[in-house]
């Protein structure tokens, strides 16, 4: 993931408003289609004293807020900061009847939080849209001394055969903007954003199952699909729904995921 593959990608997303306005119109997608995150990750966060009892944490690109959700579930106080008014707004339905949640409008390198505020700073899927000099800075600025950041990945499972088939779609409909998102997902600066610390992987299965409107979402949650209103997207909805009625038992598919974080301290 070098400059130029970060510069490519938001070259290609700058003509639809960057990358913020993309995802503000795959709202409903995202809340109907995308995974939650498994428990264990949240028990493995605290075993590593990154999730402390009671913490507040700032979640970074916290979109309608599935990450949130599990951290307000087990009682922590989280600052969503996310720069999509409409994902903002998704998240703020969802989750505005929790006593510890609030929504920020605010970026990886401009969060608009206190100095040393936050025992922690997750990052669920949104790593690759980050300037990464930039946004260290701002998670230095707003962690505890002893605070920690947890990036966090669902990945799908590529050898998966419904992701096979999928990834089939997403190649042939995705275009330029998908070749340049896949350029700059890789993992390659997450030791450059975390420096010398010591840094703990995590590692779990997570899986859920969706219905044939469900699994057409997900497609049309990626940032690089067309839009479902589109000529293209009729046509990718016909080849989503032809996938889900080979792979479908019992009205639906499961799945599957590889739940990845990265957890430390930034040095």
């Amino acid at each position: 993931m070098s400059e130029e593959s970060a510069a490519r990608l938001r070259e290609q997303y700058a003509c639809d408003g960057g990358a913020s306005a993309v995802f503000s119109a795959k709202v409903a997608h995202y809340v109907a289609s995308r995974p939650a995150y498994p428990d264990a990750l949240f028990e493995q966060l605290a075993s590593l004293g990154a999730l402390p009892p009671n913490a507040d944490v700032a979640d970074i690109g916290a979109g309608t807020g599935l990450l949130t959700r599990g951290l307000l579930e087990r009682g922590h106080r989280v600052a969503a900061v996310e720069p999509s008014d409409e994902m903002r707004a998704a998240a703020d339905t969802l989750l505005g009847g929790f006593a510890g949640y609030r929504s920020l409008a605010g970026t990886a390198e401009a969060t608009t939080l206190g100095p040393q505020s936050v025992d922690l700073v997750t990052a669920a899927q949104a790593f690759p849209w980050f300037d990464v000099p930039l946004a260290r800075r701002e998670f230095t600025r707003i962690l505890r001394p002893a605070g920690q950041v947890a990036l966090i990945w669902n990945d799908r499972l590529h050898e998966d055969p419904l992701h096979v088939a999928l990834e089939d779609v997403f190649a042939e409909f995705g275009g330029t903007k998908r070749g340049a998102l896949l350029a700059h997902e890789d993992l390659s600066k997450v030791p450059l954003f975390f420096g010398s610390a010591q840094t703990h992987t995590i590692e779990l299965p997570n899986q859920h199952r969706l219905d044939a409107a469900g699994l057409v979402s997900l497609v049309f949650s990626r940032s690089y699909m067309p839009e479902r209103d589109s000529a293209a997207g009729e046509s990718v909805r016909q080849r989503v729904e032809a996938v889900f009625a080979q792979h479908a038992q019992a009205g639906a598919v499961v799945v599957r995921y590889r739940t990845l974080a990265v957890v430390g301290r930034l040095a």
